[in-house]
């Protein structure tokens, strides 16, 4: 299967995970890049998700709360 990184790069993994975290974080851009997460005590990564998987919070940028 095939997954895709917020920075666009791909890696085809055999995995049935919906989501995979990428903690090498061995590309240049990596500590400067939006889309890496930094929990709290625990390594920053990226998340990878298959290709042509919409993000799972996808659904609420639709959504319309009252004020």
């Amino acid at each position: 299967m095939t997954f895709r990184a917020g920075c666009l790069r791909e890696w085809v993994l055999n995995s049935a995970e919906a989501d995979l975290a990428y903690t090498e974080q061995a590309f240049p851009e990596c500590p400067t890049c939006p889309h890496r997460v930094e929990p709290e005590g625990g390594p920053p990564f990226c998340t990878l998700r298959p290709v042509n998987t919409p993000h799972p919070f996808a659904a609420l940028a639709g959504l319309n709360l009252p004020e």
